[in-house]
């Protein structure tokens, strides 16, 4: 069985374990500490970089976008449709709710790696800004939720997931909409809930 090195509060890593579910592909998941770059880490990621995916064969599969493009074509394309306009719709959300993951990642970076009188709030300000744009623009149009749905909706799953673990309370006002979508989408795929990322 393939494996997966993970963090449970990782965006990606949850984005990644939720279309392994949602394709029907079992893989073994893994928790690894990327604070200590592990030697099992670093040998299937030289980055040392989570998500990694651990083929049967041993090879390392890497980063999260690579990982689900191919988990689409194991799956016989389930997570991504053959249409290409879709396709690409999908693959925009999927950029986009990473997008807004690289952004908060900076932000949390930046307050734990310095002390907090260098700080640099400027940066952060500059990555919110980049996520309220982002936000504002998918509460106005949230993305549907069909029966089957793509890793783009899977992706922004898992980063609003996020934003309720580490930004509770500083994202949600004015984006009733959004909100709304991410209750639903627990509703209509219970079983992709057990993995949004989580502390």
């Amino acid at each position: 069985m393939p494996k997966l090195f993970y963090s449970s509060a990782s965006p990606y890593s949850a984005k990644v374990r939720m279309a392994a579910a949602h394709a029907g592909i079992a893989v073994e998941a893994v928790t690894v500490e990327t604070g200590p770059q592990p030697a099992m880490l670093t040998d299937a990621n030289p980055l040392g970089k989570i998500p990694v995916w651990i083929t049967d064969e041993g090879d390392g599969i890497y980063d999260s976008r690579v990982i689900t493009q191919y988990l689409n074509r194991l799956s016989g394309q389930k997570l991504f449709p053959r249409n290409a306009a879709k396709r690409l719709e999908a693959e925009r959300l999927e950029a986009m709710a990473d997008g807004i993951c690289d952004c908060l990642l900076a932000i949390v970076y930046e307050r734990r790696s310095r002390p907090e009188d260098i700080v640099h709030q400027p940066w952060i300000d500059k990555q919110w800004a980049k996520v309220t744009r982002a936000l504002d623009l998918l509460n106005a149009n949230p993305p549907k939720l069909p029966k089957s749905i793509t890793v783009g909706q899977i992706a922004l799953r898992a980063a609003i997931g996020y934003m309720q673990l580490r930004f509770a309370g500083k994202w949600e006002k004015g984006r009733s909409r959004l909100t709304r979508w991410a209750a639903r989408f627990d509703e209509k795929f219970p079983e992709l809930k057990a993995v949004i990322p989580q502390g």
